[in-house]
């Protein structure tokens, strides 16, 4: 029941970052949604940040992974958004921002892995 609530608490505080930055970063005028996107890659980045420095030297405890790792970064972070604005963009036959979505997202996000598990290193 403890790692239960360590993941609550963990998604709920990341839930309500998420909610703050996508209010601060409205989706601009083009319809691209700022807010989505960068908590993706900056979830990603932390992921893998957080992820390194767990895996280096077993620093970080069970709790302490499933409160950081899979509560918070689980609600920082948003695949059903990410979905939902893609259809909107098809919907709307904007081929461009769906492209320029989906690839970046993906893309950037793994290079974000990637960085913060190089990053991680240092610690």
């Amino acid at each position: 029941m403890k790692q239960v609530l360590l993941v609550f608490i963990g998604g709920g505080v990341g839930s309500v970052l998420r909610y703050m930055v996508g209010k601060f970063l409205k989706t601009s005028d083009s319809g691209f949604p700022w807010g989505t996107f960068s908590v993706n890659i900056l979830g990603s980045l932390l992921i893998g940040i957080l992820m390194g420095v767990a895996l280096k030297n077993s620093s970080f405890s069970e709790n302490q992974t499933l409160l950081l790792v899979t509560g918070f970064c689980g609600g920082f972070t948003t695949f059903s958004a990410f979905a939902y604005e893609n259809q909107v963009f098809l919907k709307e036959g904007d081929f461009t921002n769906f492209l320029i979505y989906t690839l970046g997202s993906i893309s950037l996000g793994l290079v974000a892995v990637f960085l913060g598990l190089f990053i991680s290193k240092s610690f």
